[in-house]
């Protein structure tokens, strides 16, 4: 930066500064089972959202003696408006959804009774010492092809998983894992994602008419520090 305002922490990295927002926690909460008998949960935010694009919204399911499998996500509302999210229960045989997520936006509005505040050049708020910050700690991005598949209508399944420690307190960004994705020949392929703690691994899972072996995919985990 070239004038303004920065903080670098003990890392040499920066924490904050006045050309670029933190990524702020808006809300927090738990999902539970809803709708389906207990297959769905729909969880509506403690506010809207008001960012044009969809906020990014972290999961971390309570911990069972079985997988957590997460599947349809959708993040609802729309541009300006965004009001809750959507997830089911990856089918009868995996653990309902329950667990606690915190949703997420470059966004700041006003809120410490005492403090700081910093204004970017526009003149638009970008930082807040009363709004709670999320952190991003880890990313999965080299997921090892485990085995493939159909499903009961005969369509390609695919599996791909990367150990992972259950015990930490980092959440998983959902928000990838609601777009359909891009297949060997057509756009076609749905993911799933499961948290299987007897196994100790994260699964992703690909279901579409068109196999793959390979999966680039990011899995994206923050910690809320509200």
């Amino acid at each position: 930066m070239s004038y303004g305002f920065e903080f670098i922490n003990n890392s040499d990295a920066v924490a904050v500064d006045s050309e670029f927002a933190r990524i702020v926690v808006l809300s927090k909460g738990r999902f539970i089972p809803t709708q389906e008998s207990g297959m769905g949960s729909m969880t509506y935010f403690e506010k809207v959202v008001t960012t044009q694009e969809p906020p990014l919204v972290f999961v971390k399911p309570d911990r069972v003696a079985a997988v957590a499998g997460l599947c349809r996500i959708l993040i609802t509302g729309s541009a300006g408006n965004w009001t809750g999210f959507y997830v089911r229960a990856y089918n009868n045989a995996t653990a309902q959804p329950n667990g606690s997520y915190f949703v997420a936006a470059f966004q700041v509005s006003p809120s410490a009774g005492y403090g700081a505040q910093l204004f970017d050049a526009n003149e638009s708020l970008i930082f807040d010492t009363g709004s709670p910050v999320a952190v991003f700690t880890k990313s999965y991005q080299s997921w090892s092809y485990v085995t493939s598949g159909t499903d009961s209508q005969g369509i390609p399944m695919v599996y791909f998983s990367v150990p992972f420690d259950f015990s930490s307190p980092d959440y998983m960004l959902i928000n990838n894992f609601g777009m359909d994705m891009a297949g060997a020949q057509t756009r076609d392929v749905s993911l799933y994602c499961w948290w299987d703690f007897p196994g100790k691994r994260l699964w992703a899972i690909t279901i579409g008419a068109t196999a793959m072996s390979t999966l680039y995919l990011p899995a994206v985990f923050a910690r809320s520090q509200a």
